[in-house]
């Protein structure tokens, strides 16, 4: 009776300590949820991984282009003609597909007169005409007789284009890109090297885990990096990655950064 009494005296009082008591209950919960989740934020570390493949560049682009400069159009476009049809004599004559060459539309500039101080005089002094040629061709399995006799258009082509400039010495006004060389298995490639680089990645870190006496636990995240494309043994390196495309030897890398449990 006297503790109901002391209730009815003073209700404000108990229903202010049940809400303290309610109150402490759900801080001393956070605090343990707080400490859980720094503890689980703590209990993780990070290692980067890598790998890396030797490839072979399996296509190739090869750009060449012939041109000529006459007094009238008329006349440039005729000795363009001339030198376009020696030029694709002369790559069927090295045994090149015409379903290998591309050709551009002609390209026409007509050059203004200019004075002695820089002032065009508004008559035409010349036309320059131009016929571009894209010469591409596959290494990649498919081609039986091709693969049968072991010839890889890749390096015949890279010799061609080394070799055709002796058609200047004919008088034909031409210029010779360098080959671009790409791999067209990069896709499936990508998948297997990200594979790897993640398996590097845990050796790493189980490495590491071992010097401390822990165990690595499931992976928490991880990140894949820019693919590096590189010549054969280079060390070129950048941020938003590299495709190399001026040599056939090549390096492909690439980088993962997992992040992994500790147990």
């Amino acid at each position: 009776m006297k503790d109901s009494s002391i209730f009815r005296r003073f209700p404000q009082v108990f229903a202010g300590l049940s809400v303290l008591s309610i109150a402490l209950v759900f801080s001393s919960w956070i605090a343990a949820r707080a400490i859980l989740a720094v503890k689980q934020a703590s209990d993780v570390f990070v290692v980067t991984g890598s790998a890396k493949r030797a490839i072979t560049s399996d296509y190739i682009l090869w750009r060449l282009s012939v041109s000529s400069q006459q007094p009238t159009a008329r006349d440039a476009y005729r000795d363009l003609i001339r030198q376009t049809e020696r030029i694709r004599a002369y790559l069927k004559e090295k045994q090149v597909p015409d379903d290998a060459i591309t050709t551009n539309a002609i390209e026409t500039m007509a050059i203004p007169e200019v004075t002695a101080n820089g002032q065009e005089t508004g008559q035409i002094l010349t036309y320059r005409l131009t016929q571009r040629f894209e010469i591409r061709a596959s290494d990649v399995a498919g081609d039986t007789e091709r693969m049968e006799s072991g010839a890889s258009d890749v390096a015949r082509y890279t010799e061609l284009s080394r070799q055709v400039t002796e058609l200047i010495e004919e008088g034909i006004n031409l210029v010779s890109e360098p080959p671009q060389y790409l791999y067209t298995q990069l896709d499936k490639l990508r998948v297997e090297m990200v594979a790897a680089a993640t398996k590097d990645a845990r050796a790493r870190a189980e490495a590491i885990a071992s010097s401390t006496g822990s165990r690595v636990g499931r992976v928490r995240d991880a990140k894949t990096g820019v693919f590096q494309i590189t010549s054969r043994n280079s060390t070129d390196v950048s941020d938003s990655g590299i495709y190399d495309t001026s040599s056939i030897d090549k390096d492909i890398t690439a980088v993962v950064s997992v992040t992994f449990g500790i147990e």
